[in-house]
């Protein structure tokens, strides 16, 4: 019996401040629809932008993992990210007041009270699972950051770390399965050495910094003059550290808390793959920059088994056979007429794709002016027959296809391999890479006549209702 998928029953908010921005900020957890994945949300921000959690979208790891999306920015994410995962809620909208997540006390802890007072609800749709089949690897040789992924029958996760310290030293953790992560990791802070902090304070950072949100490392003795300045800086009566050791000799909640933190920014950061793991993680030196090249590994090892899977579905060449749609249907979905509709039969269509046919005649208009003495079908009319075909499945997504259109977003890894002439017959396949999210539709394709492969691309499309002659953005599609 599959897994199902979670999300949280009512939201439930949480307030602090950023550790790097200094700012205020309150965030709410809310239920989200299946294979909706974590979102944030940026209600500060005018129209209220959403940034995926994904690992394509980071655009800085110096001090956390930070997502931009046009321009609006989401810094921190990685303790909050670890949070959903730890606790198996699949689904999630974070909506928040200012750019960063709040740093709480450093861990994940004050999210996972938090969420599991909201209580987490079990939905219909089952949980997919990337596994591997074979190991994966990543290497940073100048970081000395090493990085595999082994095939496992659920989501385990072992670290290393080695900061040539005294104080430090080398550490490990690990969990045998996620669902260790609350009693085990999820209470483990963040931390800093302290010539780390000085410099970080020199430049007018961490200004939501405090000694109560970080394990402050200290490796070598601290002079008078440094505890008074300490003092002043975090408005603190009592800075102290005897000898080597942690700053106001904080009581660690384990020997090892700062390689169980560096486990916790794994479980957080990988999250941005965009969907539950069934792997065996094992880590040396990470770091944020590490985590988030190894997840961006990990999707396209994804997207890669996805277009491996459907290259051997089976084509119907058998084109004598009913179709599923012959023309006159078609006219009642698509809004193209001739001489600009370019399909002709649909032969399939699945939860995953759509199987489309394209008849070339000698007595297409555009065949006049395009090579008239050695008709050839032009290349571009062929990204729109099959962006045509691909219109048909999304529109066959929703229950009034009449009232919906789609426009094209972008075309990516275009190939022409093989002349289309007149008297051929084009079949296209597509498939989806992602799921319909938001009326954003996501497909690779590819166009055979006979045996031969003639042209691919990627596509992305947008589905929108129309209403009178405005176009709006429907809700999610699933």
């Amino acid at each position: 019996m599959s897994e199902k998928q979670r999300t949280i029953k009512q939201p439930v908010s949480v307030s602090g401040v950023g550790l790097h921005t200094g700012k205020q900020v309150t965030i709410t957890f809310n239920p989200a629809p299946e294979n909706h994945w974590y979102k944030f949300q940026r209600m500060d921000v005018e129209g209220q932008p959403i940034i995926d959690a994904d690992a394509d979208l980071v655009v800085d790891t110096s001090r956390g993992t930070t997502l931009e999306k046009n321009g609006v920015r989401v810094y921190t994410t990685e303790h909050v990210l670890a949070a959903l995962v730890g606790l198996g809620i699949d689904n999630c909208l974070i909506q928040m007041t200012a750019p960063e997540m709040p740093i709480m006390d450093g861990s994940s802890w004050k999210f996972i009270e938090a969420l599991e007072a909201a209580e987490i609800v079990e939905q219909e749709a089952p949980r997919d699972y990337f596994e591997l089949t074979e190991n994966l690897t990543y290497e940073d040789p100048i970081k000395k950051v090493e990085m595999l992924a082994v095939p496992q029958d659920t989501y385990r996760c072992t670290v290393m770390v080695d900061y040539n310290s005294d104080v430090l030293g080398t550490q490990h953790a690990g969990i045998y399965a996620i669902d260790q992560f609350k009693t085990e990791i999820a209470k483990c802070r963040t931390f800093v050495f302290l010539h780390e902090l000085e410099a970080l304070l020199a430049h007018n950072l961490i200004k939501g910094g405090d000694l109560d949100n970080a394990i402050v490392l200290v490796d070598k003795e601290l002079p008078k003059e440094k505890l008074d300045h300490l003092k002043k800086v975090f408005n603190k009566e009592h800075v102290e550290v005897k000898g080597k050791g942690v700053l106001n000799n904080t009581q660690l909640h384990f020997y090892n808390e700062p390689a169980r933190h560096k486990l916790l920014d794994i479980i957080g950061d990988l999250a941005l793959v965009g969907k539950p793991l069934k792997i065996h993680v094992l880590a040396a030196r990470p770091g944020h920059a590490g985590n988030v090249s190894f997840a961006k590994k990990i999707k396209q090892r994804i997207k890669d088994e996805i277009m491996r899977k459907k290259k051997n579905l089976h084509i119907p060449y058998d084109l004598n056979k009913t179709p599923l749609y012959d023309i006159n249907q078609i006219q009642k979905i698509l809004p193209h007429r001739q001489p600009f509709l370019f399909v002709d039969k649909i032969m399939e269509i699945t939860e995953e794709g759509i199987i489309g046919v394209k008849n070339v005649s000698m007595n297409e208009d555009f065949f006049r002016g395009h090579f008239p003495e050695s008709p050839v079908f032009p290349g571009v009319l062929q990204i729109e027959a099959m962006a045509q075909v691909g219109g048909i499945f999304a529109l066959s997504k929703v229950p009034d296809p009449e009232n919906y259109l789609t426009y094209f977003m972008s075309i990516d890894k275009v190939k022409f391999k093989n002349q289309v002439i007149p008297g051929d017959t084009i079949v296209f396949k597509l498939f989806l890479l992602t799921p319909i999210r938001r009326g954003i539709v996501h497909m690779r394709g590819e166009a055979f006549v006979r045996d031969k492969q003639v042209m691919e691309a990627e596509m992305m499309a947008l589905l929108s209702k129309v209403k009178g002659k405005e176009v709006k953005q429907p809700a999610e599609v699933s």
